[in-house]
Parts: structure tokens; sequence; C-alpha cells
């Protein structure tokens, strides 16, 4: 990753997860510290009546709208990986975004971020990268694609001439390949405030974070994710945006960061 931080990043985070008669998540009060959100398009979370009510959510708060596509899996709540074709992760990947647009203003997003299992299958696999990427511009090729920073599939984005938005985790712990530590090892996930913060911190100003094994790697990117559905999660955004905009840090919509269609840089 050759482009540094520019003092100014995106903040998102995952909401819309709740469910027929059952809610999950702050998304009332953590869309007030975000800049972009990625709301569940109905196969991991969210149906139809929770992504109106949350698109709106995010309309009324100024916030980005983009869509959360899965595998379908809302037992699994996205997170085990399916033997599903190309084919299929594409036009699952249509069916969602589409789904999320027809509760759009103008039925315009801002970006698409995978979920779960078939984010992290687009970082290992690149006929599933190349499938995501495929499906995304054909529905609109100003669309951003939320990639994970430095990975095969920011390449794939890129090769193919994609808006792309590199994303780093506030609360997620990175192997020194600068790939997510799986959730089912110890540590994967940061539940310390301050650790969370100056991660933060470091990412946003330096462009670097600490791996697992305490290893410092380059790690820039235009957005950090925080997870909304977690507790302490309100908090934990509110002084994250703090500190952040305290070292001169703008928070700002990965659309005002991202280059045109095409483009070959964030900056």
């Amino acid at each position: 990753m050759t482009n540094g931080p520019t003092g100014r990043i995106d903040f998102n985070a995952d909401i819309g997860e709740s469910f027929a008669g059952y809610e999950l998540g702050f998304d009332s009060e953590i869309v007030k510290y975000i800049s972009s959100a990625n709301i569940a398009t109905g196969f991991h979370a969210g149906d139809p009546d929770w992504m109106a009510r949350t698109v709106s959510l995010a309309v009324e708060n100024g916030v980005g709208i983009g869509a959360h596509p899965s595998y379908p899996d809302l037992a699994g709540f996205g997170r085990r990986k399916m033997d599903l074709t190309p084919d299929e992760v594409r036009n699952a990947v249509t069916y969602q975004v589409g789904a999320l647009a027809g509760f759009v203003p103008g039925r315009k997003l801002q970006h698409v971020k995978p979920h779960g299992a078939l984010y992290n299958t687009a970082v290992a696999d690149a006929a599933i990268a190349k499938a995501i990427v495929s499906a995304i511009q054909a529905f609109d090729p100003e669309l951003i694609h939320v990639v994970l920073a430095g990975s095969q599939w920011e390449l794939i984005a890129r090769n193919q001439g994609a808006r792309v938005a590199r994303e780093c985790y506030a609360d997620r712990a990175v192997t020194s390949e600068g790939t997510l530590v799986p959730r089912s090892q110890p540590g994967a996930v940061l539940h310390d405030p301050e650790e969370v913060v100056q991660r933060s911190l470091k990412l946003a100003t330096e462009g670097r974070v600490v791996a697992i094994d305490g290893t410092e790697i380059d790690f820039s990117a235009d957005s950090i994710c925080l997870h909304g559905d977690t507790k302490g999660a309100v908090e934990l955004a509110s002084t994250v945006r703090t500190a952040l905009e305290s070292a001169g840090v703008e928070i700002t919509p990965m659309a005002a960061l991202v280059g045109p269609a095409g483009s070959a840089s964030n900056d």
C-alpha cells in the first residue's frame, strides 16, 4: 500500500441488522457518530421493514448509505462460508443491492460492503472477489466497492476500474499479512476501549497498525469500521470520533474520499 493518511477518513458501521420483531444493535444512536452505514439486505439479517427504517435513519442523519450483502445464511448470521459458484455469488449480490436501492432516495447507493464470510472469502478467493466486483459494477459503475485494504480483492477491483474504498477495522485484530484474524481465534475482537481508540488514531494518522503477533505493518485506508452491535458500541463510537477529530482527522463520507471509476488512486 503506497497511499498514506490524508487527514480525512470515513467512519462506517454495520447497521439495520434487526429482523421482524427482534431489534439488534443501537442503530439510532450509533448513526450519530458515523459517516457511512452498511445496511443489512435480508440474507444474514434485516428485512424490508427494517431496511426502510434504517435507510430513513441514515438519511435523517446525513450518513452515506451502502448495501451490506451476504451469503444466504440467516441461521448463521452470514458468518459461515457457503459453497456457492461465482455466478451464484454474483446473482446474490445483485439481488441484495437492488433490494436496498429500492428504499433509497433516487435509488442511488453510495457503496457496497459484503458481510461476514462473503467478505472474508473475497479476500482469499479471486474468483469470488471478481464475481462481487462484476455484480456491483453491472448494477452501477459509480458505486464504491468497500474492500479490505491491501488485499488481492482491492487489486482485482482496481484492475476492473472500480471505485475502491480501502477498509480497516477499529476493533478487529489483523495478521502480519494484513488479513483479519478469524473470529474463532482468541484476540480476534478487541474489547478494550483505549486499545480501540489508539488503534484508530494510528490507522488514521500514520497508516499503520500493530498486528496480533506484535509486528507493526503498513495499513493505509479510507474507512475505519466499528461494529455497532456490541456492548458499549455507542460510547466507543463517540470516543473514537472525538479522538480522531481532536487529532485533526476530519470524518468524511467515503464518497468524498474516493476518486471516480477508473482512477488509480484515492488521494
